[in-house]
């Protein structure tokens, strides 16, 4: 499993596809064909869940991982089926379409990884953070670098900030969280996917940042966790608002979460007051539009797109977020994400109700 989604980081585009059987699994329609595109910071577990889902359903599942922003542009457009993003849409680019869905799908973490030789163990702190891509601080020996590593032989080396090329979500996750540790980050540079950074060296997508680190000494970048876990770069334990020094994992980034969650779920999670928590967690969301009936695309279509996020909210398949080291939704988010898609509609009449794939 870990092999495939190791290979499964460098594939932008995923066609995903099973032979059908005998016996149709869609509920007495035609099986469909459907399309997404966006978001890279969830694509390990959208590549396996996709492909269960196939297996279940005999709908087949194509998503491009081209960034949270390009999906965005692609469901503005009507030219997918859904978008995949890790920024939820502002009440701007809401005004600007028809009415959307959130479904939250999984939850994640955004990491520091580095490229330092020989450092396998590194402590930061937000404002530390905030200050190296401002390009505030430039030398890896720093001192406000080196009080939170006592014990660590820090190189008297420039520091190389890797950051995204591409309109993403990641981007928006990282930057957001910069705000709320940073006055100086937030009056000059602010949240959004896509951010005007003053210092450092640009890649596209999670992959593209992964790799420019992997392959250049004394580097630095924001990449979902999968994609450093994937290619062994290490990357920073964060300090969280309880002066905790964390890690991400399963728990840390459910503990983020553990606050209220608004009906439509669209929230940000980063550092997060909860003891325990990872300070740069985040949901990820894939948007449909409220009213399925666009761009010529069928009840079957409109149909299969609801019983897909009703699979990926099911225990089953948030079973599969840990193998592909995700975070499982909260009980709550499943529960608001099932009654939003109960309002979705094909020619104005719900379809949540009659789509029941729910395994």
């Amino acid at each position: 499993m870990k092999k495939i989604v190791k290979l499964a980081v460098y594939i932008t585009l995923a066609v995903l596809t099973v032979a059908c059987g005998s016996k149709p699994k869609t509920e007495g329609r035609d099986s469909v064909e459907l399309t997404g595109a966006g978001a890279t910071f969830p694509l390990p577990f959208y590549n396996v869940v996709f492909e269960n889902f196939a297996q279940v359903n005999d709908d087949e599942v194509a998503y491009g991982g081209i960034g949270s922003g390009g999906g965005i542009r692609n469901l503005r457009d009507r030219i997918v089926d859904f978008a995949g993003s890790d920024a939820f849409l502002t009440e701007k680019e809401m005004s600007e379409m028809p009415a959307v869905v959130h479904i939250p799908t999984c939850m994640g973490a955004v990491v520091l990884a580095y490229n330092l030789p020989g450092i396998n163990d590194l402590n930061l702190a937000g404002d530390v953070v905030a200050d190296i891509f401002a390009g505030n601080i430039e030398k890896w020996n720093d001192e406000r670098i080196a009080a939170l590593n006592p014990a660590v032989k820090l190189p008297e080396t420039d520091i190389i900030p890797v950051f995204r090329s591409d309109g993403s979500g990641t981007t928006f996750v990282f930057t957001d969280y910069l705000t709320k540790v940073s006055e100086n980050w937030k009056n000059n540079y602010g949240a959004g996917k896509s951010v005007n950074f003053p210092v450092g060296q640009a890649a596209k997508g999670n992959p593209g940042v992964a790799g420019v680190i992997a392959q250049t000494v004394n580097s630095i970048g924001y990449v979902g966790s999968e994609y450093a876990f994937a290619q062994g770069i290490p990357y920073a334990t964060i300090q969280n608002a309880c002066g905790e020094f964390v890690k991400p994992t399963a728990e840390s980034i459910s503990a983020a979460a553990s606050g209220e969650i608004p009906a439509d779920t669209r929230t940000s999670i980063t550092n997060s007051q909860a003891a325990g928590a990872y300070p740069i967690s985040t949901f990820t969301w894939i948007v449909i539009y409220k009213e399925q009936n666009y761009a010529n695309r069928s009840k079957e279509q409109a149909q299969g797109t609801v019983e897909l996020l009703k699979y990926i909210l099911s225990a089953k398949a948030q079973k599969l977020t840990s193998q592909v080291n995700y975070a499982p939704l909260p009980k709550k988010a499943v529960e608001l994400s099932l009654k939003n898609l109960e309002a979705v509609t094909y020619d104005g009449v719900a379809i949540g109700k009659l789509s029941s794939n729910e395994r």
